[in-house]
């Protein structure tokens, strides 16, 4: 209750330290935002020629299957990075005046959100291009996206709460996005993971996340027990990020 009345406080800072955030982004870019819908393209194209030959015998529609999970993973990785430095660079800021420092970490992930909803011209780009049904089970896509950003800013708290106290973190976490990025099925098919190594993709909870949005974007409505697994994923993290973020956040001041 105590975050939600200084959410609504603290409501209109949040807008503007969102729009802070993308006009830094895209500072001195002549395409600014545009790079969002340009970037995932060209990558797209990329690994579609490079690996369409390997897996596209075995994928449908091998670039609606890699634009799905490559915006989900990208949108993930960016806005962890991002708000894992949210406290530490915003330290002269919190140093003058007060400013409840959950906002802070929360406008890194709200903006990196933003370009990830505009990003999905792309996934329109691509079902058009490709010629792919437009099913009514894309009604359901807000709703795992909403999840996913749930999931996602409790596990920017932790980050933004561990990387204050130990800086390392900052360089073990590129490691670790880089082993997270090649367990997420991204541009090869998850059935070609051996059995016995199969359970690495279910432990990860941003490859449910990527499935569940793909399987909705054919036209496959996802199981009840995915939705009931994303559902807990969001709400869950979000619920104990916040608590180790509250629980740490007087002592944050006194290690920037």
């Amino acid at each position: 209750m105590k975050h939600i009345k200084q959410f609504k406080k603290y409501f209109y800072l949040l807008t503007i330290l969102v729009k802070r955030d993308i006009k830094k982004k895209y500072k001195g870019s002549i395409l600014g935002i545009l790079w969002s819908l340009l970037s995932p393209l060209v990558q797209l194209v990329l690994l579609t020629i490079i690996f369409s030959t390997l897996f596209n015998t075995s994928i449908e529609n091998f670039p609606l299957y890699v634009i799905v999970a490559r915006l989900i993973f990208e949108f993930f990785s960016t806005a962890t990075n991002s708000a894992m430095y949210s406290i530490i660079e915003s330290a002269d800021l919190l140093k003058k005046v007060y400013i409840p420092k959950f906002i802070i970490t929360l406008s890194r992930v709200l903006s990196n959100f933003i370009i990830l909803m505009i990003s999905l011209i792309d996934l329109l780009i691509i079902m058009l291009v490709t010629k792919a049904d437009f099913s009514i089970t894309l009604l359901l896509l807000p709703i795992y996206l909403f999840f996913l950003l749930l999931f996602t800013i409790g596990i920017c708290y932790i980050l933004a709460t561990v990387a204050t106290f130990f800086r390392d973190i900052v360089h073990l976490y590129s490691v670790f996005i880089m082993m997270l990025m090649f367990a997420s099925a991204i541009f090869y098919p998850a059935d070609i993971v051996p059995q016995k190594y199969f359970f690495i993709l279910e432990l990860n909870p941003v490859y449910r996340f990527i499935a569940s949005c793909r399987e909705i974007v054919v036209g496959v409505m996802p199981g009840i027990s995915d939705f009931f697994v994303c559902l807990l994923l969001g709400v869950g993290t979000l619920i104990l990020g916040s608590i180790i973020f509250e629980s740490k956040q007087n002592k944050l001041i006194s290690r920037i």
